[in-house]
């Protein structure tokens, strides 16, 4: 999903579409290249794939397999795979399905196929290695399954429970998650008004797991809040992340569970009027979620940070020129980075992000920040205080000029596991495909 634009409140009160919301459309290229250096910035950039319509995945959604070297991308009719290594593809699951993410014990791809009866979907795996494919699970009415946990043991899902009809959709579900099964890549231009309307129906929902050995569905949490963006942590196979949907600056959205139902538990409670979090995502080792926050919307914008373990919290601030409708992080957390956006979060900003970002962390403590304000040799009097949140900054580098790319595609950075690339999907050449550009600048 996008961020809330409360500039679409101050389109309501008009019967016309600002220019931001009708970008025009970008003829395709005939020959469309297959790389290129950003006259911009230095950074190559490769077009990864050759079908028009192909996508990499959405930003929290794991693609690549275990060993690190494959990477699965969709099209209109299969799910197909990249090797990093020489950036060549082959197709795997040559059928429309719903995409759920790879598994990270085995290089399986996990995936929906609808059933015989209306509204209901069976769970699927098929190896990458050997193409063998096998039926897991027959899901409950109106569910799915979003989330694998870390040992594919486990999936996750959530479902309305009752049979009235979702505001936002057959799904009751938002954002885009790359599949090849006719859900829009694209986001709505009314996006924000669905969401706000879906939110007010209240509808009982429930969270479920399903045992991927056996079938067995069992639920986990009942609520009337939208449950939504359920991601397994990547190393802990009990403990998942799911949000309470809707327009981001009137959810406490971001909350972890453990699979037995326990531990139902808020990571970030908003103490302001038009505080905002959302597109929340695991550190690649399990240990921290990663959120946007702003405080309140469109004013000061971190990448803030929790520690599941310690409960330490930094908070890493980025201008608004700089901000990004999702973010990323390499495997060990030295670097991020950002799909940039057409349209600042805020009405009074003229600034436009259209770049893919690279972002390297700087964490702010007592001794530097002291040295820095009061001169060599300061030193804080007394340490900081636990509970605190640790304050920190990012340094953007721009990596590709997206000005050409049409932002109702989100382009969705992924760092590859080498961290020399950025995988992403863009429009900037026509037809939607996979980009990689290298964090590395190219050579003269």
């Amino acid at each position: 999903m996008i961020s809330p634009k409360f500039v679409l409140l101050l389109v309501a009160f008009s019967a016309a579409s600002p220019a931001w919301a009708q970008p025009a459309a970008t003829p395709p290229a005939k020959n469309p290249p297959k790389s290129w250096i950003d006259p911009d910035t230095g950074h190559r950039v490769i077009r990864v794939t050759d079908e028009p319509g192909s996508a990499s995945l959405y930003f929290n959604v794991n693609g690549f397999t275990p060993d690190g070297k494959e990477m699965i991308y969709t099209t209109a009719d299969t799910i197909s795979v990249i090797e990093l290594a020489t950036l060549t593809t082959r197709p795997v699951v040559q059928e429309r399905v719903r995409l759920v993410e790879v598994g990270r014990k085995t290089p399986t791809i996990y995936y929906l196929k609808n059933g015989a009866a209306a509204g209901s979907s069976t769970l699927y795996g098929t190896n990458i290695d050997t193409g063998e494919t096998r039926k897991i699970a027959d899901l409950p009415p109106r569910g799915g399954i979003s989330a694998i946990n870390a040992d594919e043991t486990l999936g996750a899902g959530a479902r309305i429970v009752s049979e009235q009809q979702s505001a936002y959709g057959p799904t009751g579900r938002a954002g885009a998650r790359g599949t090849n099964a006719g859900s829009a890549l694209e986001t709505p231009s009314n996006k924000y008004t669905m969401m706000a309307a879906r939110l007010a129906q209240r509808l009982p929902m429930e969270l479920y797991t399903v045992d991927l050995r056996t079938g067995v569905t069992k639920v986990i949490l009942q609520s009337t809040d939208w449950l939504n963006h359920l991601q397994f942590s990547p190393a802990d196979p009990t403990r998942l992340l799911y949000c309470h949907e809707g327009p981001w600056e009137v959810v406490d959205r971001i909350w972890t569970i453990r699979t037995d139902g326990s531990e139902n538990t808020l990571v970030h409670r908003r103490t302001m009027g038009m505080e905002a979090t959302g597109h929340e995502f695991w550190s690649h080792d399990g240990r921290t979620i990663y959120y946007d926050l702003h405080r309140p919307w469109g004013t000061v914008i971190d990448l803030a940070s929790y520690n599941v373990g310690t409960g330490e919290r930094t908070w890493f601030n980025l201008p608004l020129s700089e901000w990004s409708i999702h973010y990323n992080a390499t495997r060990d957390n030295t670097l991020f980075c950002g799909d940039g956006s057409d349209n600042p979060p805020a009405w009074w900003a003229s600034a436009v992000n259209k770049w893919i970002f690279l972002f390297r962390p700087e964490r702010i403590n007592d001794a530097t920040a002291d040295e820095r304000i009061y001169g060599p040799g300061a030193r804080a009097l007394t340490p900081p205080e636990k509970d605190l949140v640790h304050p920190g900054v990012l340094h953007a580098e721009r990596l590709v000029n997206l000005a050409k790319h049409d932002y109702r595609l989100e382009p969705n950075p992924i760092f590859s596991p080498d961290n020399k690339l950025i995988f992403f999907r863009s429009n900037m050449l026509g037809p939607t495909y996979v980009f990689a550009v290298e964090v590395a600048k190219a050579a003269p």
